[in-house]
């Protein structure tokens, strides 16, 4: 991309105040935290959900960028940079990406549906690649801000596009066809994803068809209560398993693969796919129709197809041997993924070091010398500590890097692979999936049982969002990262929440928030419940403490004497009916004649604690705890002549009572996709899916018994299967004998007899499965809820129960 600012501005008919009149744009961002942007870069300051991009105008004038699409000047950087100015910047970016998508003619596939769309874009990419230089969406980028940043990406060379885009409401398809303007159109399987927000399945239907409504050619499966939909002058390519369509498919499945016998305009010809599932079968015809229809023999569709491979659509961040985190995106090495997941590095890094392992890098549609040209910048843009180069081009283009190390094939590498020469870094380690580089993973990544607990980072920024809507944009946010972070690991968490400028973290001991300084957070940390004994090490960690009692206030400001403290932060408790710990009204006299004119010490906050906010039962409980906090917190606020935060409100708090959100609020296990009533619970997104393995199935016959202490005799053949996770693991021994279920492949699989402490036993008798086939232990379903519901316990206990010796997994789609 080069173009000239005032010829964006003509584009999206907006006004402009200029500096620099004729600077040239070479990068889009919407992202300030983006090692990316620079002097070239056109910054769109979209707005958020709680502050918005205008916000940062001022940080990012300091990193050097001067141009930026706003829809007002703010007062401090008025004259300072270029400003196109517009009603809307989310309207003007998707605007824009129209204009540049204009510049380019080469034949463009738009794709849509509920399920499928990203694994037929990269089969596509995969199938078509050989003979194309194909631009498609990188990951899963496919919404109302997703398909511009794609668009934005299509540069001289590419010859064909794939774009994938989705909808979650009424009316944003047609801003997404505007943009795409696909030529080819295919649509996937149609299910039963958002339709919460639409009055039917036709309405949803008839979104989605929006973005066909200029192609020349729409591939479906042959659907004619979809077909009624579209309109008269719509060119459709359809298949079917039946006798209508314009291809018929016949299929035979084999043990691990199916074979397609194929029927076109009177030929007959066989593909066989190495998958059974049905949605992949789908999937895979709707990129054969594709091939047909752009004329590829039967021999090379044949022969393509029978390469199709698992789609990973995701980012994963793993612990790694030595003390290493390794983030593992070892299937695709293209230009545009090659950014994000830089600027994901830069998220979750838990090192200074930084170690990327890349392969050779393709469909870039620059050149070779521009593309590597490009790739360096990138890497010195993000300080890469160390670049491990594998490949015959990359060996060659990146020579002369700083600490540049070559090997010409994956094999090289292994074979001279030392595990003592990674150590206490961060490994992005990105490759085309014909390198192979999980064989690489596998080998850096530290080793244990095939017990994990995924970590959707989408789903915890989904949920902080959710919550921070509820919230005036000044009003701050402190989540509490406490217990491991409700059982999902707070390192991870904590880096990610930083990325997404919250205000505090909250921990419970003091030895938690000294691991989370060690791992690098920088972001101020509470200490809720501190013990006199560690204020030393709080202080050495810069970690400020909730004071609670006299005995305590009078305990911390001897410890800020003997040390020379000078106003460190402290948080004052008040105890206005949870009675757990605080201060009472009888204790504030002497509390304000300690803390006036006390300089060891400075009061950042008042606090409370609401022990009911979750149950309406109890609002007038509640208001009174509210109206005593407005109370005593105002006498200390005014006899000591401070001007602290003061916050009240937990999770169940930000949702019933936004009104006493004060200054700041404490998010807690509604970032872990946990609310408190099922209206709440619709908005939220699940975050952690506990995930096991079938180590063996068994045949059991009557009479026979299951476990410990035979709770589980057959009365009929039973078939059963042993999974690696027991109640060391934090499975509860009461979820067994029948009480609980497991999910395999899609169906409930009951459990039977005793849970062991490293093992529990499951139904699989009318379950179709086999041994190593992956299991789901709780997510959607059943959900940490269910399970606490079940048990008379609640989902807290579910989820800070899980061991640590589970291995967890923290991804990113």
């Amino acid at each position: 991309m080069s173009l000239k600012i005032q010829d964006i501005t003509t584009a999206i008919a907006a006004y402009f105040e200029s500096v620099q009149p004729q600077a040239h744009i070479d990068n889009v961002s919407i992202d300030s935290r983006s090692l990316q942007n620079n002097a070239s870069t056109l910054f769109f300051a979209l707005p958020g959900q709680n502050r918005d991009g205008h916000y940062y105008i001022p940080e990012l004038l300091n990193k050097g960028v001067v141009n930026f699409v706003v829809t007002h000047i703010p007062e401090t950087v008025s004259g300072k940079a270029n400003f196109i100015i517009v009603n809307n910047t989310l309207q003007a970016l998707q605007d824009f990406a129209a204009y540049y998508r204009q510049q380019f003619q080469f034949p463009v596939i738009g794709i849509t549906g509920s399920n499928g769309k990203t694994i037929v874009k990269e089969w596509l990419n995969y199938l078509l690649s050989p003979d194309y230089n194909v631009i498609r969406s990188p990951k899963s980028y496919n919404s109302q801000v997703g398909v511009p940043l794609s668009i934005i990406g299509i540069n001289k060379k590419h010859n064909l596009g794939i774009f994938e885009a989705g909808i979650s409401l009424p009316n944003e398809m047609q801003k997404l066809q505007h943009i795409i303007c696909p030529d080819i159109g295919i649509l996937t399987n149609i299910g039963t994803a958002h339709d919460e927000s639409f009055t039917s399945q036709k309405e949803k239907t008839l979104e989605k068809l929006k973005l066909f409504s200029k192609v020349k050619l729409l591939v479906l499966q042959k659907n004619e209560a979809i077909e009624k939909l579209l309109p008269a002058t719509t060119k459709t390519f359809t298949w079917s398993f039946n006798n209508t369509g314009n291809v018929l498919v016949n299929k035979l499945e084999k043990a691990s693969a199916t074979c397609l016998e194929v029927i076109y305009q009177d030929t007959i010809f066989s593909v066989e796919i190495p998958f059974t599932d049905d949605y992949a079968i789908e999937n895979a015809i709707n990129c054969l129709m594709v091939m047909l229809h752009l004329g590829y023999s039967h021999e090379i569709i044949t022969q393509r197809l029978a390469g199709l491979y698992p789609v990973e659509l995701r980012l994963q961040v793993k612990d790694g041997i030595n003390g290493c985190t390794i983030i593992d995106d070892s299937y695709s090495a293209d230009y545009q993924s090659l950014k994000i997941a830089l600027d994901f590095l830069e998220q979750q890094k838990t090192h200074k070091k930084k170690t990327i392992i890349l392969s050779d890098i393709f469909q870039s549609g620059f050149t070779k010398k521009e593309l590597y040209k490009k790739v360096k910048e990138l890497l010195r843009t993000h300080k890469i500590g160390r670049v491990i180069g594998i490949g015959e081009t990359i060996t060659k283009k990146l020579a002369d890097f700083p600490n540049f190390f070559a090997y010409k094939t994956t094999q090289e590498f292994l074979a001279q692979y030392n595990s003592n020469a990674f150590e206490d870094e961060t490994i992005l380690v990105k490759g085309a999936r014909s390198f192979r580089f999980e064989e690489i993973v596998v080998l850096l990544e530290e080793k244990t049982h095939e017990t994990v607990l995924e970590i959707n980072l989408n789903a915890i920024v989904h949920n902080l969002n959710f919550y921070r809507a509820k919230l005036k944009p000044e009003t701050k946010v402190m989540v509490m990262v406490k217990a491991f972070g409700y059982g999902s690991g707070s390192y991870e968490i904590a880096k990610t929440l930083s990325h997404h400028k919250v205000d505090y973290l909250g921990v419970a001991f003091a030895d938690e928030g000294i691991a989370l300084r060690n791992a690098g957070t920088m972001i101020p940390i509470v200490v809720m419940n501190p013990e006199s004994s560690a204020f030393n090490a709080m202080t050495a960690y810069n970690l400020e403490p909730e004071i609670y009692s006299l005995r305590e206030l009078k305990a911390f400001i001897d410890l800020a004497r003997k040390k020379n403290l000078w106003n460190y932060p402290i948080h004052l408790k008040l105890d206005t009916g949870m009675h757990r710990l605080g201060f009472e009204e009888h204790q504030l006299a002497e509390l304000i004649a300690l803390l006036r004119n006390n300089n060891f010490v400075s009061v950042k906050s008042i606090f409370s604690h609401l022990s009911a906010s979750d149950s309406l039962q109890f609002k007038d409980f509640t208001t009174q705890q509210i109206d005593l906090f407005e109370k005593w917190s105002t006498q200390l606020i005014d006899a000591l002549q401070i001007n602290p935060m003061r916050h009240i409100l937990n999770t169940s708090g930000i949702y019933n009572y936004p009104n006493a959100q004060y200054n700041m609020v404490r998010l807690g296990i509604g970032l872990y996709g946990v609310g408190n009533d099922p209206t709440e619970m619709k908005h939220l997104q699940n975050v952690g899916t506990l995930k096991t393995v079938i180590l063996q199935i068994k045949e059991i016959e009557v009479g026979e018994s299951v476990g410990y202490s035979r709770k589980y005799i057959a009365t009929q053949k039973t078939r059963t299967a042993t999974l690696p996770i027991g109640y060391a693991d934090g499975i509860p021994r009461a979820w067994g004998n029948g009480n609980g279920y497991v999910m395999i492949n899609s169906q409930k699989a009951s459990i039977v007899g005793n849970i062991c402490m490293d093992m529990l036993m499951v139904d699989v008798t009318n379950i179709d499965c086999k041994e190593g086939d992956r299991v789901i232990v709780f997510g959607k379903d059943p959900s940490v809820v269910t399970i606490a519901n079940t048990l008379n316990t609640i989902a807290y206990e579910i989820l800070a129960g899980i061991s640590h010796r589970v291995k967890r997994i923290f991804y990113k789609e």
